[in-house]
């Protein structure tokens, strides 16, 4: 079995855990030229804006509200770097899909210990690096990335 694992509104994870005056506002991580909108909190999500919007087209309204950011990515690269850390600490074999979800195997282990471990997996990122994460978990890559919302 192999678990897939997504870090949540990873950009805005990334700020949030250095910033943490963030927690609950909506939050915007802006593309390179700052021209769009390339990631999203879900306060922002459930203000209706679209991933890759442009900044120009957000409602006056909604922009007033919202903490746009510059991407870093410096920083998301040391936050990946440190959620792949933890991970494998933790849980042997792991390998990185993209800057912000890796492939866990879990071969081995009965339903209840991948449910198990599954939890503690994401209890473990989160307390170390501040970056909360989802898993999902299935017989292969292409059904665990469908399944990733399941713990």
């Amino acid at each position: 079995m192999i678990g897939h694992c997504d870090c949540n509104n990873f950009y805005v994870s990334c700020f949030r855990v250095f910033m943490p005056e963030l927690v609950g506002r909506p939050v915007g991580v802006l593309s390179s030229g700052d021209g769009c909108i390339v990631a999203r909190s879900n306060e922002l999500k459930a203000m209706g804006v679209a991933n890759g919007t442009p900044v120009f087209q957000l409602p006056h309204e909604v922009r007033r509200k919202t903490v746009l950011l510059s991407s870093a990515y410096p920083l998301f690269g040391e936050c990946a770097r440190r959620v792949v850390a933890t991970m494998r600490a933790f849980s042997g074999p792991v390998e990185p899909y993209s800057i912000d979800e890796q492939f866990v195997d879990f071969s081995g282990l009965s339903l209840e210990a991948m449910q198990a471990h599954s939890l503690e997996l994401r209890q473990q990122v989160q307390r170390c690096t501040g970056i909360p994460v989802s898993i999902g978990v299935a017989p292969s890559r292409t059904l665990a990335l469908s399944v990733e919302t399941q713990t």
